[in-house]
Order: C-alpha cells, then structure tokens, then sequence
C-alpha cells in the first residue's frame, strides 16, 4: 500500500474542509427556512436566529394552504409546467431531429437558430408580439414564446447525430417511415436527453416570474413564484388576506419561509425520478463516438 506524503494529506483536509464549508453554506439557509417556518410567534420574536424550534407549530401552513389564492397559484404553475414541458420536449426533439439530416436548407434554418441564440429580441420587441399575438393575460404568453431553447435544441441535435445511421437504414428498408423511425426507434434511445432536458425545461417553468410581470396583469393568473415575489420580495402578505384564513395570522416572516418552503417542494419531489437519467444526460452531445 502506497504511503501518502504529509502535504498530500494536508491537501486531503484542506478538501475535506472546504467542501464541508461548502455544504454548510447550502444547508444551513434550508435548515434557517425550514425551522423559521415551523417556529411560533413567540419564539422568533425572542431568538434572532433560529436553527431548530423549541416547539414545532403549523400555524403558518395552516394560513397558506388554507389560502384559495396560493392553492389556485400552485395548481397553474404545475399546469404550465407540464403543459410547457411537454410542448418543450415534442418542439425541441422533433426540430433537432430534423436538423440532425441533411436536407436542403439545413444551414440556413441552423443560422437562423444560432442566430437566435447569440441575438435575442429584447424584452420590448418580444412583449410587442406577445401583444399583438393576443397573449396578453393568458397562460400561452409563459409556454409560447419559450418553447424551443437555441442551446438544448443544438445540443439535442448532436445527440440525435450521435446514434448509429445503421439503425434508420435498416428500419426505412424495412419499410418505416420517418415518423416511426423517430417514434419507435429514435426516441426509446433518447430516454437520457428527454430527462435531461424535461428537468431543465421543467425548472425554467417552475421558477420563470418575470415573464409573468411582464405578460400577466390579472392576479388570478398568477404562477406561484410571482405570488412568492410579492409575499417575499415585496413583503406584502395581505396578498393572501381572505376570508377563509385566520384572523390573526402568524408573523409575516414565517408565512414566507413556509411558502418559500411549499414552492420548492414539487421540483424537489420530481428530481429524484429523473436522476438515474440526468448524469448520463448531461453528458449529451459532449462526446463522439
């Protein structure tokens, strides 16, 4: 067994410990919002800061998703999450894949995608089509204008690129058109990118907020991370003041911690199904064979 030197152990600790200083500085935020979000009144009026409860009270969950404002905001971003995420998938896979043979034209319509890549509108431009497309004020203004990424579209496509030609020759001489070839044969391969980018477009769409301060000016059409931005950012909790919730509602602090809580716990929930796809996924594209 080969002996370690004294500086290559050092360098072992200095690892160990900046990596540990890492996580503690990842952890502790979480851990800080979750127990602010299960502490009472009482106690986050007395500590300045809070690690664990003494008592674990759910009074500010109680007022949130006893709330018709956060529990109708969380069913419309899950619904233009997965709405998005499907059109995502079948727009970016299927223009990839076509981008991916050679056709007439192909240069030009790939110019014209790394164009949009390296030249975007702007927001003043872009909020002028949405308006004219009538958009305005409707869940499509969030999924339309974002349904085909340049830089997954152009990494999809060298993955696409990347599968043996054998295979689409053997099927079309078996008599496959295209579209079985892509439906049957193309996309059962693709399991690893369809995750990797699913999780990538899905967590644009769970996160997206400014799109929606541009495009949506009716509060009943709001995704939950605009309402997050007005109870957090903006610390104006009496955007979920209704008839239905308490009286007396616990400190504002802790309703936001509980919500920051409740908004992140759907993406946290779906990572884990798609994991055992993402570490070859994000590999996609990267190497030829």
């Amino acid at each position: 067994m080969q002996h370690r030197t004294w500086l290559g152990r050092a360098a072992d600790w200095v690892n160990i410990l900046a990596l540990t200083l890492i996580a503690a500085a990842m952890i502790v935020p979480f851990l800080y919002i979750f127990s602010v979000s299960f502490s009472s009144m009482e106690e986050y009026l007395r500590k300045d800061f809070i690690l664990w409860p003494d008592r674990w009270v759910t009074d500010a969950y109680q007022y949130i998703l006893a709330n018709d404002k956060f529990v109708k905001s969380v069913l419309i971003t899950i619904w233009i999450t997965v709405l998005g995420t499907t059109l995502n998938l079948v727009f970016t896979s299927t223009m990839a894949y076509a981008l991916s043979k050679p056709f007439f034209g192909q240069r030009m319509f790939l110019f014209l995608v790394l164009f949009t890549f390296l030249f975007s509108a702007g927001i003043i431009p872009t909020y002028l089509v949405v308006k004219e497309t009538g958009l305005l004020n409707s869940i499509w203004s969030l999924i339309i204008p974002v349904l085909i990424s340049p830089w997954n579209l152009i990494v999809f496509s060298q993955f696409f690129k990347s599968i043996p030609e054998e295979l689409n020759e053997a099927a079309l001489i078996d008599g496959a058109g295209e579209f079985t070839v892509f439906w049957r044969i193309i996309l059962p391969l693709s399991k690893p990118a369809l995750a990797t980018f699913g999780l990538f477009y899905a967590v644009m769409h769970w996160n997206s907020y400014f799109t929606g301060i541009l495009y949506l000016s009716n509060p009943n059409l709001w995704p939950i991370q605009m309402l997050l931005r007005q109870i957090v950012v903006v610390n104006d909790t009496s955007s979920l003041m209704t008839e239905q919730v308490l009286t007396d509602p616990p400190p504002a602090e802790t309703i936001q911690m509980a919500a920051i809580l409740l908004a992140t716990l759907p993406i946290l929930i779906v990572y884990p199904f798609l994991q055992k796809h993402f570490a070859k996924g994000v590999m996609i594209g990267s190497v030829k064979g």
